[in-house]
């Protein structure tokens, strides 16, 4: 890799994984270019473009570039859409704008799934009366990450509370999916398309999968505890999804649910993992976001499977308010295999919980031989960990809260 390959990062401003990515880019000797959606003060170059318009995004990014860039990325949110159609202008091997539109809407996942004739559960939209007898359902919107507006309804009565909840998060006009709770396990997939053939980096199980009546992420350890076919099955059934959807290329983040031999497509995104949680991956030695910008670049991207175990548990906001002091950091850090504890949200900023909220407190990482003991590491430091909130001086929950931060895996 020389000094001279170019990329061109597409990101919001408030993403997570831009630091990440510029990590990844430096330890790759590349030269970036960041276009984002606000003007930010930045240490290298960067374009200031909204990204809400795909097409009409790519021609302002690509017509103030001095150079044509080698690689074009985006790390989530609208910019995925937005690198793919400056990709697409530039003859970049990508994803289509049809198979990132139906990656974005859990609904068009839902349809070209059941085209496929894949595992999922039985859905529909906006029921109301009878016509949903599938008890207990999941409520959501078509296009929240972070467990946004995932509610549990038991019976007609509720469904209707919970749909009526999801439009004041979301607004009345907009679809709502409901769908049968499967049982199970949640497994969650990470991978990296090419050509449409899918290597599969990672598999990560969820201990404390949810089940309402919200369904906050918590913990995820890799490698999965399952066996090796329902591993392969796992996967399986990811690879089927991305071709239902019509994806081809890049990072894909897949969420599945385990019952038994049964292996249910819950819904994914066509980026990585949410969050900071890719920092608790090394495939091959590598950072995830270097195997990503080595593909863009067309360049090799070997990723041997690593010994040990890893897992990350996201702090979830516990209760709305103004978050003060988060204690028993250096508590946390003493515990054998936590190797980093991360508080993403400042001191005074006002957290919303589940449904309204998107966001998590931090995250906490750790490393062990064995996934139990890795699982047991990141409980021991939850229990530590002291997340002080104090009352809001807010009387409301804000009725549209922002998208996209994409603080856990789409789900």
């Amino acid at each position: 890799m020389t000094t001279e390959s170019h990329l061109l990062l597409v990101t919001p401003a408030d993403s997570y994984r831009t630091r990440d990515y510029l990590d990844a880019a430096s330890a790759l000797g590349c030269r970036v270019t960041v276009a984002t959606d606000a003007a930010v003060a930045m240490d290298w170059s960067a374009i200031s473009v909204p990204l809400s318009d795909p097409a009409r995004a790519a021609d302002l990014v690509l017509g103030q570039l001095p150079v044509e860039p080698d690689a074009v990325v985006g790390t989530d949110g609208p910019a995925v859409a937005v690198a793919a159609a400056i990709a697409r202008t530039l003859g970049h091997r990508t994803n289509s704008a049809d198979a990132l539109l139906a990656a974005d809407d859990k609904l068009l996942q839902r349809r070209a799934l059941a085209t496929f004739g894949s595992c999922q559960p039985r859905f529909t939209t906006n029921a109301t009366d009878d016509e949903w007898t599938h008890f207990p359902a999941v409520v959501k919107p078509i296009d929240r990450s972070a467990s946004q507006g995932v509610l549990r309804a038991d019976d007609t009565a509720e469904l209707e509370a919970r749909i009526a909840l999801v439009h004041d998060i979301v607004g009345p006009d907009a679809p709502v999916l409901i769908e049968e709770l499967v049982s199970g396990m949640e497994v969650a997939v990470e991978g990296l398309l090419r050509r449409g053939s899918l290597e599969v980096l990672a598999v990560f199980d969820k201990p404390d999968t949810p089940t309402g009546p919200t369904f906050p992420e918590t913990l995820l350890i890799c490698p999965a505890r399952l066996d090796a076919s329902t591993v392969e099955a796992v996967a399986e059934l990811a690879a089927d999804a991305c071709a239902a959807i019509g994806l081809t290329e890049g990072p894909v983040h897949v969420e599945c649910k385990v019952d038994g031999d049964r292996v249910w497509f819950i819904e994914l995104a066509a980026r990585t993992i949410g969050g900071l949680c890719s920092r608790s991956l090394r495939p091959g030695g590598k950072r995830l976001e270097e195997l990503i910008l080595l593909h863009a670049l067309g360049r090799p991207t070997r990723s041997d499977a690593t010994h040990g175990a890893t897992g990350v548990l996201m702090l979830p906001v516990p209760a709305r308010g103004v978050l003060g002091h988060v204690g028993g950091r250096e508590r946390a850090l003493a515990i054998p295999a936590v190797s980093e504890v991360i508080i993403s949200i400042g001191p005074g900023e006002e957290v919303v919980p589940l449904p309204h909220g998107n966001r998590y407190i931090g995250f906490v990482f750790a490393r062990g031989k064995a996934a139990d003991d890795v699982e047991e590491a990141l409980r021991q430091a939850w229990s530590v960990l002291d997340v002080q909130i104090s009352a809001s001086t807010s009387d409301s929950t804000d009725r549209h809260p922002r998208r996209d931060r994409s603080d856990r895996p789409p789900g």
